[in-house]
């Protein structure tokens, strides 16, 4: 089995998401990688301890 992407995209913050966003309307398949915490927990802010 092999995985093709269309776009790789390295780094899963604020830009990142919102350049995948953009492309998926333009593209089929985009890979995003990140070495941190989980992209559900980086993109929701009510989840980090320092916003009530």
């Amino acid at each position: 089995m092999t995985k093709d992407y269309d776009v790789i995209i390295v780094g899963g913050g604020p830009a990142g998401i919102f350049a995948a966003l953009e492309l998926i309307q333009r593209t089929g398949k985009i890979l995003i990688v990140e070495k941190g915490k989980s992209l559900a927990e980086r993109s929701c802010p009510s989840k980090q301890r320092h916003i009530p």
